[in-house]
């Protein structure tokens, strides 16, 4: 049974860090690629970043650019996103997915995790 499960997330104030972290169980994803979305109440889920299997490509939404740092550790079959610098608009629940291609649309997407949620206060 594949899973997806997501941790790291808390409450931080304004200005501080979290590492998320997304530890894949059931098969190894060789060749695909894993990407990180949020999701705020009432709004639609938005894409954030993803990273390659190989870890070699990384692509990033326009708000995590300079912030957000995504990577893996194929060893322990987990992909991070360090967030640094974080505001209250980056407060949302993150989820990690996987996709066999590299895209920014959720339904391209075919395994998802459940998310953690990450608020941060003002």
């Amino acid at each position: 049974q594949v899973q997806l499960v997501e941790s790291g997330g808390g409450l931080v104030q304004a200005g501080g860090s979290l590492r998320l972290s997304c530890a894949a169980s059931g098969r190894t994803f060789r060749g695909d690629f894993t990407g990180w979305f949020r999701q705020a109440p009432g709004k639609e889920r938005e894409f954030v970043a993803s990273i390659s299997w190989s870890g070699d490509s990384t692509y990033y939404a326009d708000s995590a650019k300079g912030r957000f740092t995504i990577s893996r550790d194929n060893a322990k079959n987990t992909v991070y996103l360090q967030m640094n610098s974080l505001k209250p608009e980056d407060t949302a629940v993150y989820c990690c997915a996987v996709s066999p291609v590299r895209t920014d649309s959720p339904a391209l997407y075919r395994y998802w995790g459940q998310g953690t949620q990450v608020t941060v206060s003002s």
